[in-house]
């Protein structure tokens, strides 16, 4: 349960982070919020905003979570054609 409560507090204070910056919309933290344990499972190393995480998301974009996927299409961060592909190339 720590470990939970760990995640939920680092996810909303970087949620937060990024609506005091003045770059958050109602689409980027609806993906945070919607992504933010596929994040810590799959591309924490890397900072929450910029180009490494973009790519990181995209080379484990089949593990990621529906929900996440589906805030992603819909913030345009990928296309649902594109995800149909993807999916349809590993057999899913």
């Amino acid at each position: 349960m720590p470990r939970f409560i760990a995640r939920t507090i680092a996810a909303a204070a970087a949620a937060i982070a990024v609506m005091a910056s003045g770059q958050a919309n109602a689409a980027s933290l609806a993906v945070e919020l919607a992504c933010a344990a596929d994040y810590y499972s799959y591309c924490s190393q890397h900072p929450s905003e910029g180009s490494a995480v973009r790519t990181c998301m995209r080379v484990n974009g089949d593990k990621l979570s529906s929900r996440c996927v589906k805030a992603l299409i819909s913030a345009g961060e990928v296309s649902k054609s594109e995800v149909e592909s993807k999916t349809a190339r590993n057999g899913k």
